[in-house]
């Protein structure tokens, strides 16, 4: 039975060989190709990786995305679609599914909305359930930048708390838009925001926000 994280990295490598290597993203700097190496990166290079949370390691994880971002493209996407190596934690079903159902499905997004003819994409319960299961364990380090009071609320009325505060936001949709919109991707998350008014201009502006 296939796992909602490799359904996600079938998709991504999939979307990331059909819009080429030099497609935008939302990952500001990043085009198609940076962001297939940072997932390749992630997965078989644990040495580097660390650079993404730990500032010290940023100039190695630099150096070593250079290095990977000058590979064929075509070879970064069989990387992405073959998976991790025995050795890497990633390999294990549990821990890949616990960590790359989120990343994968955002990074899908982040190439699909970065393209000029974009259209929603319809997710079954299932999957929105599994998101939001994984939103609320991480809402609050996702949140932890917000510069104000913060509600993930999803439309038949469960919360989250991102972050304590006032005034507080409270932003309400589906699962997946809330991860988008807690992950830094407010600009272009299908989400309504209750609030003050100040304080939501603030969220939307927030580069912070998200892990």
């Amino acid at each position: 039975m296939s796992t909602h994280a490799k359904r996600e990295r079938l998709l991504l490598a999939d979307l990331l060989e059909a819009v080429g290597p030099d497609a935008p993203t939302l990952c500001e700097g990043w085009n198609a190709r940076d962001l297939a190496a940072h997932v390749v990166i992630r997965e078989r290079r644990a040495d580097a990786a660390g650079g993404i949370l730990i500032k010290p390691l940023a100039a190695r994880l630099e150096r070593v995305m250079a290095e990977f971002a000058e590979k064929p493209y075509e070879e970064l996407i069989q990387l992405i679609r073959t998976g991790p190596p025995r050795f890497s934690p990633f390999s294990l079903k549990q821990i890949d599914e616990a960590s790359n159902t989120v990343e994968f499905y955002v990074h899908t997004e982040d190439v699909r909305r970065a393209q000029p003819d974009w259209t929603p994409r319809e997710l079954d319960t299932v999957f929105q359930d599994a998101l939001w299961s994984r939103l609320e364990r991480t809402a609050r380090l996702a949140g932890r930048g917000s510069p104000t009071g913060l509600v993930l609320r999803r439309p038949d009325g469960q919360t989250a708390v991102a972050h304590k505060g006032t005034p507080v936001v409270t932003v309400t949709g589906e699962p997946a838009e809330l991860l988008m919109f807690a992950l830094g991707r407010q600009q272009v998350a299908d989400v309504e925001l209750d609030g003050d008014k100040d304080a939501i201009t603030k969220l939307h502006e927030a580069k912070q926000l998200g892990i």
